[in-house]
């Protein structure tokens, strides 16, 4: 396929291409650019090249800002939780749009982007971990760009990801665990507490898993609770919504303390039940919810969680106690496949991920490769 390029101005240049868009017979395209004539060539050679090859996309005056509206419109107000959608919204109304909503679309080049990460860091302070964030939305929003014929090329393929220090997880030693449990169980104001915490750190759970747990889920007598859905807290207010992934639909086996905890939640939650004149709890009545069976906030319920142990003076997270349940398990030798589908995780790459550093290093390999050359002989 053939072009050719004819100067315009001083800095000025027209490429003449020819494409065959849908095989709707060949058509002529014109496009301007501004630079050297050395610069020209070169993008007229892509040009060119993309042309033959049928990925060339046409101009337009699309901007950035305006992608992102259809962005968040067309893909991820359907492929995403409400959650994930209101994150994705706000990292690139706030830090994407505000400073490149201008540009075209086409015309993002890696270099903005870098420059653009830069700045955030730089100039507002952002935290590397929310740069981070906001790379990788950018990079899901670029690729489907290039997929609907939007761009050429994704342009955040070209970036580096911002880096990030990395952090310590918290995990709380045995002695710990029992001053946590010992001050909830003491506590009148923290009691109710209590039961939430010995089941994060009987299964592990997440906090939104624990707030969507309904009766109909456990299972007292195979000592098992079955995870179908999480509590989720948006603009809107709570929603209920599916796992991310397959695996975290999952069963959960249940230590037999945490089996004692949850009858006496039991019979704890059908007698105020009936001290209020509301009745037996129906099947899909919440294990954690409000006194009047409504769902319990995330939100609050981690503000209630850290009062609880500032008062106590105790340095202990809500999520910690997840942490605690999967470190446990490391250090018993499970595995990590049966580890990974416990905390309901994507894969065992993430769970190597966040805990890879708690696996010990089994030095018997080099005295199996051994005996497997011995037999070989």
């Amino acid at each position: 396929m053939k072009g050719n390029i004819t100067r315009r101005g001083n800095n000025s240049w027209r490429i003449k291409f020819d494409i065959e868009p849908n095989g709707q017979g060949r058509q002529t395209r014109y496009v301007t650019i501004r630079g050297t004539k050395k610069e020209a060539q070169v993008e007229a050679a892509k040009i060119i090249a993309a042309a033959s090859k049928g990925d060339y996309v046409e101009g337009s005056k699309e901007t950035v800002a305006q992608f992102v509206e259809r962005w968040l419109r067309d893909w991820a107000k359907g492929n995403t939780s409400n959650k994930t959608y209101a994150r994705y919204e706000e990292l690139l109304r706030l830090h994407v749009v505000a400073h490149e909503g201008e540009r075209r679309i086409q015309r993002l080049r890696a270099t903005d982007l870098q420059a653009l990460y830069a700045k955030l860091q730089r100039e507002t302070g952002l935290a590397a971990r929310t740069v981070l964030h906001v790379h990788r939305v950018v990079h899901r929003m670029l690729r489907h760009a290039a997929q609907w014929g939007v761009v050429h090329q994704n342009a955040a393929t070209l970036v580096d990801a911002p880096s990030v220090p990395s952090t310590e997880i918290d995990i709380l030693t045995p002695a710990q665990v029992q001053a946590v449990l010992q001050t909830l169980r003491a506590s009148d104001s923290a009691r109710r507490l209590y039961t939430v915490a010995a089941v994060a750190l009987g299964t592990g759970m997440r906090r939104g898993e624990l707030l969507a747990l309904r009766w109909q889920d456990v299972d007292l007598d195979a000592a098992m609770v079955r995870v179908e859905r999480s509590l989720e807290q948006t603009k809107a207010g709570l929603v209920f919504k599916a796992p991310k992934t397959r695996h975290g639909r999952r069963s959960i086996t249940l230590p037999p303390s945490t089996v004692s905890e949850l009858r006496t939640h039991w019979r704890a939650s059908q007698e105020r039940r009936l001290a209020l004149g509301q009745g037996k709890a129906p099947e899909d009545a919440l294990v954690f919810g409000e006194w009047d069976g409504s769902p319990r906030s995330p939100n609050a319920l981690t503000k209630e969680w850290a009062a609880a142990m500032a008062r106590a003076k105790i340095t202990a997270t809500l999520h910690s106690l997840r942490h605690t349940h999967a470190s446990t398990l490391i250090a018993s030798g499970l595995d990590v496949l049966t580890i990974s589908r416990r905390l309901g995780h994507g894969s065992p790459a993430i769970t190597l991920t966040v805990y890879g550093h708690l696996f010990k290093t089994d030095d018997r390999a080099a005295a199996i490769m051994e005996a497997a050359f011995a037999g070989a002989e």
